[in-house]
């Protein structure tokens, strides 16, 4: 990918951006649906209205069955259309209400949208209420009744429809309250509106003589729920761009560092003469500034592995160079030597020169896979006290140092001295070191190794008493093939790499290993003394005895 396709990638949103902003709307797009159908307000507007009516319906039936009944001595009682003609005109204009009188046998005999004239029956219709025509508003409720009706809304209620003027099969209700059963109806309209209907009965001294159907359309309820939805999608509209503008603002801190960390570490892989690093933040104190702080530091141990490689790759092939060297100018010079015993020096040379590698060889693997070792083992308790006291046993049966004295003081207090690593490079440190010891020391001399424990820190030390390190060389002895033999040693007989090897496994397990010379009170040397100190995991206390 070039660099102009990745900077027009990080321009656009990124794929954590909109997870956020997904994870952020997705609670707010629930309650955005859920305003949507409110449907408890709703059936409590209905039913509030249901009961509205019904009380209308109960006073008007009444008013009906005391004024609009006549009786006649030759015949039972009847209701005077007239009297309820005029009753209905007169109630008509009074309320939005749609009332319709039947008769005993369910034939309509008033309805207050129909009124009789000399020409005819009149159609009354209510007009829409006169608003001034403003686009955004118009656009606005449009909008707002296409989503509304695009859920599924009122499947419950059955459709309400008219049918020519027997009604009586169209309204089951009315049927209902000839029976005397006043009945309470709820139906929806195709286009999505609401009918509410209450049938009464006429009663007069609790004889049935007709009844009477009163029906509401629900705007004022469709009003209300509206004017409801429309208050909280306002604030809904507010939530979601707060919403939005804080997801961006919370996904911007997190994905152009991340971003930012990213090409960094992008450069710093194809960096070639190390210009560039990983950005500090340092002004962030959370776990974006961790995360820099730690590429950086890994970045830093990165190249310090690559300078360590390199200057032991170096190292390295010096180290070989010179025993190849021996063995070419020995293997040249023997062919052109006819004499066999200085042919046989000759071999003799290669041969020494040959097991010098061997070794060489062997001491540069081992240093090598001492890092790798300590990165794939797992750690475990490691008691110090009994480590050493198994090394001495060892080392008592050795035939290595027969000639030498070799003391062993523990000094825990009756506590373990534990210690998190692994045992079998913790024991190589401690065999390296009393080898070396071994080589400094004069015959019958005494190699004291010594553990304690002092500041949540165990401390061993192995002391000699040989010749001493050279002045200015304590650090000088741990570097990679540094060697400092007695006069008499044969060359070559190491290979430099002992004490470094016991200095990377000491740092491996977070200590610290140092070298100084003994020395007695007229400031002459006794011997060398390495010190090494590694933190402690457990702090037993001692029991209190009785």
């Amino acid at each position: 990918m070039t660099e102009s396709n990745k900077r027009q990638d990080r321009r656009k949103l990124s794929r954590l951006t909109l997870r956020i902003l997904a994870i952020n709307l997705f609670a707010v797009a629930i309650l955005f649906v859920g305003v949507l159908y409110l449907d408890r307000y709703q059936n409590s507007l209905i039913q509030a209205e249901l009961e509205a009516l019904s009380q209308q319906a109960t006073l008007f039936s009444r008013a009906l069955g005391e004024i609009a009944v006549e009786f006649e001595p030759s015949a039972n009682r009847h209701i005077s259309v007239e009297i309820v003609h005029r009753m209905v005109r007169r109630s008509s204009g009074a309320t939005p209400t749609r009332a319709r009188v039947f008769g005993p046998r369910g034939e309509i005999i008033a309805d207050s949208q129909q009124l009789r004239r000399h020409g005819g029956m009149v159609q009354i219709r209510p007009l829409p209420p006169l608003r001034p025509e403003i686009f955004i508003r118009e656009l606005a409720e449009r909008v707002y009744e296409d989503v509304v009706n695009w859920f599924p809304r009122r499947s419950g209620f059955p459709i309400h429809f008219e049918i020519g003027e027997n009604l009586s099969h169209t309204y089951p209700e009315v049927l209902q309250a000839l029976r005397g059963v006043t009945v309470e109806t709820v139906r929806a309209t195709k286009a999505g509106g609401l009918v509410l209907t209450v049938a009464v009965p006429i009663q007069k001294y609790k004889q049935v003589l007709g009844a009477l159907l009163l029906s509401l359309e629900g705007e004022k309820i469709d009003q209300a729920v509206r004017s409801v939805r429309l208050e909280i999608l306002g604030v809904f509209a507010a939530v979601f761009a707060v919403t939005v503008a804080l997801s961006l603002y919370l996904a911007g801190s997190i994905t152009r560092p991340v971003q930012r960390l990213a090409a960094a570490a992008e450069r710093v892989r194809t960096d070639r003469n190390r210009q560039h690093g990983i950005p500090e933040f340092a002004d962030r104190h959370d776990e974006i500034g961790d995360l820099a702080r730690a590429m950086r530091e890994m970045t830093d141990n990165l190249w310090q592995r690559m300078d360590a490689i390199e200057r032991f790759t170096a190292d390295v092939a010096h180290e070989i160079k010179n025993p190849l060297t021996s063995v070419r100018s020995a293997v040249e010079t023997a062919i052109r030597v006819n004499d066999p015993g200085q042919r046989t020096k000759l071999f003799a040379i290669i041969l020494d020169d040959v097991n010098r590698l061997d070794k060489l060889i062997s001491d540069i693997s081992e240093a090598s896979r001492v890092d790798a070792e300590l990165s794939r083992e797992e750690t475990t308790e490691v008691d110090i006290s009994l480590m050493l006291a198994t090394l001495t046993d060892v080392y008592t049966s050795d035939d290595r140092i027969s000639g030498y004295n070799l003391v062993c003081e523990i000094h825990d207090d009756g506590n373990p001295l534990l210690v998190s690593g692994n045992q079998s490079r913790l024991a190589q440190v401690i065999r390296n070191l009393v080898e070396n010891a071994t080589t400094f020391s004069p015959d019958d001399g005494q190699i004291t190794i010594c553990a304690s424990s002092l500041a949540n820190t165990v401390t061993i030390t192995v002391e000699d008493e040989g010749t001493g390190i050279p002045e200015g060389k304590l650090e000088a002895i741990f570097d990679r093939f540094y060697s400092e033999r007695p006069s008499g040693e044969k060359f070559g007989t190491h290979s430099g790499l002992g004490l470094s090897i016991c200095k990377q496994i000491i740092e491996a397990h977070g200590g610290r290993i140092r070298a100084q010379n003994r020395r007695a009170a007229d400031g002459s040397v006794l011997g060398a003394r390495f010190t090494i100190t590694i933190p402690t995991i457990i702090n037993t206390i001692k029991p209190m005895s009785d």
